[in-house]
This record gives C-alpha cells, structure tokens and sequence, in this order.
C-alpha cells in the first residue's frame, strides 16, 4: 500500500503531539476524547496516510481505536525500536515534539506493521485479561511470602489477601467469559480455539484480546509478532545459536502454560515433543518449539475456519 502522508503522534498521559511528514511544527492536542475527535479532524484523508503512534502504557489505546474506526492505517510501534533509531540517524535529543518528526520519518523508512481492526470492546477485554495476569503475578508472591513467614499472624494476614485475590480471580474469569460470550465473533473463535487439546479458557482469552492479528498473518508472520520465530546470531566465522526475543510477550506465556498441558493431552504435540527430545534438543528448545507448533495450528484454524484434528488420526 503507498501513502501520501507519514503522521508521527507521541503519546503522553496529557497530550498528544502530532507530526506531518517530518516538518518542522507539530500540533498538540489534549489526550482526552475531545482532543482525539479534534486530531481525527486535521488528519488527511482515511488511508492515504501511515499513522505510526508509540506504545505508551495504554495511553495510546483510545486514540489507536478512535483511528482504526475511522477508517484509518495506524501502527502501534516500540518506543525502544524508535528511540534506537533516532540515534542512528544522530539524532540525540529528545523532547515531544522532536520524538513526533522521528516517529513519522520512522515509519516512512521502516513501514511498521498496520494494527488489526479492533472492536470497541477489546480494551475491555484486554484490561481484564491484563488484571487477571496482575492478580496471579501478585498471588504467586503472597503464596511465596506465606511460604517463609514464622508469625502465626503474618501467615492469617497473607492467607485473607490471598482469599480475597482468589475471589478476585473467580470474578475477573466470569466476566471474561460474559464479555467473550457477547461477541458472536469472539465466541466463534473462543470456540473455535477451545478445540485443541491443552488450550482451555485464559489461553483463549488472552489471544483473542492481544493477538487480533491470528488467522490474518502467515506462519512466519505471526511466530514473529509473538516472539517465538528463531533468530540467527551469525558474524565472519562465529555461528551462534538461534534464540527468540521480542514480541508479546504475554501471550508467549499463555502459550508457554498451553504448551505444557498440550505435551500431556494432545497427541500431536506429544509426538512433536518426544521426537525433539529424542533428537537431543535442549528442554527449552523443546517447549519454545511446542509453543510455536500450537501457534502455527491456531492461526491455521482461525485462517480456515476449521476446527482442530488429530493428524494422526488423518
């Protein structure tokens, strides 16, 4: 797709500083609902420009969604991979506007990834997936705590806060499922996902709300934006070893907890593992290969529409 225009927008908890086609003056509008109707309004027309806007904490969701709907190509990039590229064109300072002329001219050369249309309920869901990761991410650490405490009263203290964050956990899991249940589409593919043996319900959820992209992108593709496609590390004569890094990193442990269930009840991943291990491969090379091999099946089934099959029973 070609563009007439590159818009770069750093995102603040305040403020949105907007950048055309690197030039020298940026607008400024408020990070609020009417600051983002106001933006939307000085933009040119839908799909003629790349819209490239930084991560920023989730200060950037409403005004990615707000564009998306608007009919707009927005990409969503690493402020990482932005500031990296700043210094590499010498650019060392570092204030709003001048990160607003380097994201536009960052995604004229770079041509970042275009987000996936999302719907007005997905920042919902993924708050709650999101909350959901925090409580256990919390709870492990109170469990750990209990597990070293001597006063009888510090364990009662630690076991109420970990019955109220289980209580927490059971109310965060009900209202995932009403609001996956409320969208014909998301019911489809919660379903549709529920078919693999060793993806149950949190799997699900969690790449129905941060991975929109499945079933859209190739196999490499998708490996990729998750974080699970292989590397290599190669300089003159020094060959060294492949290794993943990057990408999403919360669903890569969604994948990572379905993995081990899937060596245990599903047969194809069963096999696939034993015949790793069997080949000698290191356990970690085994279980990223299990979640890439789950990966790769789930995009295929969204892809396709197709429920799962046993190969081996083919």
């Amino acid at each position: 797709m070609s563009f007439q225009h590159f818009i770069g927008i750093d995102v603040s908890k305040a403020k949105l500083d907007l950048a055309f086609d690197e030039q020298a003056t940026t607008t400024v509008v408020p990070n609020d609902p009417k600051g983002i109707d106001e933006l939307v309004d000085l933009l040119p027309e839908a799909k003629s420009c790349l819209i490239v806007i930084e991560a920023t904490g989730n200060y950037e969701r409403p005004l990615a969604v707000r564009l998306v709907e608007a009919g707009h190509v927005v990409s969503v990039v690493n402020p990482r991979q932005v500031r990296d590229f700043a210094k590499a064109i010498g650019q060392l300072a570092k204030t709003d506007k001048i990160d607003a002329r380097i994201i536009a001219l960052f995604g004229k050369l770079t041509r970042p990834r275009a987000v996936a249309k999302t719907k007005q309920l997905q920042g919902e869901l993924d708050q709650l997936v999101t909350r959901r990761r925090q409580l256990i991410g919390t709870r492990t650490a109170e469990k750990n705590r209990q597990g070293q405490a001597v006063s009888g009263a510090v364990r009662k203290s630690i076991q109420r806060v970990l019955d109220a964050i289980n209580k927490d956990i059971k109310m965060i899991d009900r209202e995932i499922q009403k609001l996956v249940q409320s969208d014909d589409d998301w019911k489809h593919r919660a379903e549709l996902l529920g078919t693999m043996p060793g993806i149950g319900d949190v799997t699900s959820a969690t790449i129905i709300a941060e991975l929109p992209e499945l079933g859209d992108l190739n196999r490499r593709e998708i490996a990729s934006l998750v974080g699970l496609a292989p590397f290599n590390r190669d300089s003159g004569q020094m060959r060294g070893k492949r290794s993943i890094f990057g990408g999403r990193g919360s669903v890569r442990s969604a994948l990572y907890m379905a993995a081990l269930s899937a060596r245990r009840y599903n047969p194809a991943i069963a096999a696939f593992s034993k015949r790793l291990t069997e080949q000698g491969k290191p356990p970690k090379v085994v279980i990223a290969a299990c979640m890439r091999k789950i990966l790769i099946t789930l995009n295929t089934m969204v892809k396709t529409n197709t429920t799962w099959e046993n190969p081996q029973n083919a």
